[in-house]
């Protein structure tokens, strides 16, 4: 087996939620950096990673890393590296992103063409002809350059990660799938405690938190780049690593899982959706407005992601709405509430300062996710103290 260094990216903030879960899958951390978790795996990793890991953007296979200051140096850095080990003759190659930070060379399109230009003279070298046709597998090439030291990566997933393949209709300003996750990851929620959305849009935490209690993998639905690359991963490899996934799901799993919106329409979009995920029997969608949020049981959760206001006649509204949230929340016995917004006040509004707050990137924007922890369930009495 070979042994590949793997790079997961994932939104900025949530690197420790991704290391647990690459931890948990049984592979060795090598770093952890700013939006992104590197570890240590074979062709089942790849695979693996692809299929399992809820909170990563993509998987990316670790070419190389060299130092360069000028468009010479990118170039003999770039020739220098074994292309040839992960892309075959007819391969189709090409530099998907170029980014850079704080570092001489910061133009993407420059630098994704003198990168072509290098790898093409080095295939060219290897394979021993001057033209090459393109026509097969896919193999997008990602590099990243920090303080001047250039990171060339392969791409083993195509579409994001947070492309579950179950969202075909969307809300106006949805929540990443594989962003949902991890904010429920960093929640004390499991498949034993209550879970509401009050805001549930196109249904993105609640279908996400039925995954987690089904013990659904979150790629079972779609396809990656790299079961293409039969010469890397054999088909084999990923038929076990599906079939393993495929036989952990339980769908006869007890949960309590609900969501609500005001607009009927995004009620119909969540319960598609969670159809989609294969889910729905899992989970409670209704028409209902914050105004009237409630639940008769005790140490549940919200979650959401409410309007944060980026149309002016939103932002109008949202004083109120944050206030009924937050008289809402107040009438439910022992809950906790977590909620992801980039709305100023929304401490203020809600009517008190959440016990913690954490910095969220959400794409470029900047969110806090606010945490009003309530009490823990007493722990249940075991048969034989209750005998007593």
């Amino acid at each position: 087996m070979r042994k590949f260094e793997l790079i997961a990216p994932c939104h900025f903030g949530l690197e420790a939620v991704l290391k647990k879960e690459i931890i948990e899958l049984g592979y060795e951390i090598l770093q952890v950096e700013d939006g992104r978790v590197s570890f240590e795996g074979d062709e089942e990793a790849v695979c693996r990673a692809n299929l399992c890991l809820r909170t990563a953007e993509r998987i990316l296979i670790k070419i190389g890393s060299f130092p360069a200051a000028t468009y010479e140096e990118l170039f003999q850095g770039t020739k220098d590296l074994p292309f040839e080990d992960y892309i075959p003759e007819d391969g189709k190659f090409w530099v998907a992103k170029a980014a850079s930070v704080k570092s001489k060379l910061f133009s993407p399109s420059d630098i994704q063409s003198v990168m072509k230009k290098a790898i093409v003279e080095r295939l060219k070298g290897v394979y021993h002809t001057s033209w090459f046709t393109e026509e097969g597998a896919r193999f997008p090439l990602r590099v990243f350059l920090m303080k001047d030291m250039v990171t060339v990566s392969l791409d083993t997933t195509g579409d994001s990660l947070h492309k579950r393949g179950y969202r075909k209709l969307t809300a106006k300003a949805p929540i990443a799938e594989n962003l949902a996750a991890a904010l429920i990851m960093l929640t004390p929620w499991n498949k034993t405690r209550i879970l509401v959305d009050p805001f549930c849009g196109s249904g993105t935490f609640p279908i996400e938190a039925a995954m987690m209690a089904a013990n659904m993998a979150p790629g079972l639905s779609r396809n990656f780049l790299s079961e293409d690359w039969k010469h890397l991963i054999s088909e084999k490899e990923w038929q076990e690593v599906l079939e393993e996934a495929e036989d952990l799901v339980d769908l006869s799993v007890d949960v309590d899982i609900q969501g609500y919106d005001i607009d009927d329409a995004m009620v119909a979009i969540s319960r598609e959706n969670a159809k989609r995920a294969g889910v729905d029997k899992l989970i409670h969608f209704q028409r209902r407005p914050v105004s009237a949020l409630s639940h008769p049981k005790k140490y549940g959760f919200l979650i959401a992601n409410p309007p944060y206001g980026e149309r002016m006649e939103e932002k109008e509204n949202l004083p109120e709405l944050y206030r009924t949230l937050g008289d809402r929340y107040r009438s439910l016995d022992s809950w906790s509430m977590y909620l992801i917004s980039a709305y100023e006040k929304t401490e203020h509004d809600i009517g008190g300062k959440a016990d913690k707050n954490r910095k969220i990137y959400n794409g470029m924007m900047k969110t806090y996710f606010y945490q009003y922890i309530g009490p823990k369930p007493p722990k249940k009495r075991k048969p034989e103290e209750r005998a007593e």
